[in-house]
């Protein structure tokens, strides 16, 4: 099946698996997912992920997903910039989510990268999800 949104397609997985408390979830491959889930990693919002290689060019994910205290460390996860409407913010105008202590997630000239590394960078870019 083909999917319009995979950036959303990887949340809403995200999302399911940590609502039944799953320690793991699979996703397919991209380079634009993997790079979600690097900063996802590098913000100590996953344990970390694995890439697993099928031939063909065809590729799969295996999340592993982060708890504390029996509760996921992600409380939301949520799609900002959707296929049909194209969200962008400027360094000025770049979104904090809870007062700096979640991340927005942005696609940038120099890279995926978190709102905080952004400001560092000076760019702005695509908004792509938000992080608590």
């Amino acid at each position: 099946m083909a999917v319009n949104d995979p950036i959303g397609d990887l949340l809403t997985r995200i999302r399911n698996a940590q609502m039944r408390r799953r320690p793991r979830v699979t996703s397919p491959g991209s380079s634009l997912r993997a790079r979600v889930l690097d900063v996802l990693q590098q913000e100590g919002y996953i344990r970390g992920f694995t890439v697993t290689e099928y031939g063909n060019g065809r590729t799969e994910f295996e999340i592993e997903l982060k708890y504390f205290d029996g509760q996921p460390v992600i409380r939301k996860i949520e799609r900002v910039s959707k296929p049909g409407r194209r969200v962008y913010a400027s360094v000025d105008a770049m979104p904090r989510v809870a007062d700096g202590l979640g991340v927005t997630i942005l696609s940038t000239p120099k890279g995926v990268m978190a709102d905080h590394t952004a400001r560092e960078s000076n760019v702005g870019g695509e908004v792509l999800c938000k992080v608590f």
